[in-house]
């Protein structure tokens, strides 16, 4: 399975301002509750937790439920302390784990 996340951030921010970050993640979600063509039941897969490290520091956190849509989309502030690195992850079941990464500028 081909993984794409899309993490979007400001290309600059100031030191001390809040900014939105927006991220998504294609995931072939199933609820556990379909029934395959051969009759039997799918395998649930969702994404349980996505967390947002900036510069190694946990930003964000949030665990996810069933009723999450598949290719979850999810939206959060983070105030600049500085220039860094921010890093976002999903993990889910299936032992399904991705990251992506984009670095925040604050001249």
């Amino acid at each position: 399975m081909a993984v794409r996340a899309l993490l979007h951030v400001p290309a600059s921010a100031r030191i001390g301002e809040v900014i939105e970050i927006r991220a998504t993640v294609q995931h072939p979600m199933e609820t556990g509750f379909r029934v395959g063509s051969d009759g039997q039941l799918l395998a649930r897969n969702l994404v349980r937790r996505v967390e947002g490290h900036f510069d190694g520091e946990r930003v964000f956190a949030v665990d996810l439920h069933p009723a999450i849509a598949a290719n979850p989309y999810l939206a959060f502030p983070l105030r600049v302390t500085g220039s860094g690195l921010l890093t976002v992850t999903w993990q889910g079941d299936e032992g399904f784990s991705h990251s992506a990464s984009a670095r925040i500028n604050a001249p």
